[in-house]
């Protein structure tokens, strides 16, 4: 059974924080890329942070300087720690895992909800 879970979406006033976990299951192997993505009500999902193996990041413009993605390989988990949040970051938060046989795994969600 392969699993992804992202879990630390909470209410957070503007300019808090909040670290987000995804963690998958262990026979989700081979992994190449794990992304976090974000989705407001009406809008397209769109890529906000990424983490290859070897460990280069990437950053969607309107969270660099606030996000920061990292992994424990250890735990198999990659987090997304937010920083300087602004109501404009509130979405439901996905975690996309995808192989290097490019196989693609989804978690199902975390909401974030900033308060202005």
């Amino acid at each position: 059974q392969v699993q992804v879970v992202e879990s630390g979406g909470s209410l957070v006033q503007a300019g808090g924080s909040l670290r987000l976990s995804c963690a998958a299951s262990t026979n989700i192997v081979n992994i190449r890329i794990t992304g976090w993505y974000r989705q407001a009500p009406g809008k397209q999902r769109d890529l906000v942070a990424a983490i290859t193996s070897g460990g280069s990041t990437n950053y969607a413009d309107s969270v660099k300087g606030r996000f920061t993605i990292s992994r424990d390989n250890a735990k198999n988990t990659v987090y997304l720690q937010m920083n300087s949040l602004k109501p404009e970051d509130t979405a439901v938060y996905y975690c996309r895992i995808t192989t290097t046989l490019n196989r693609d795994y989804w978690g199902q969600g975390t909401q974030v909800t900033v308060s202005s």
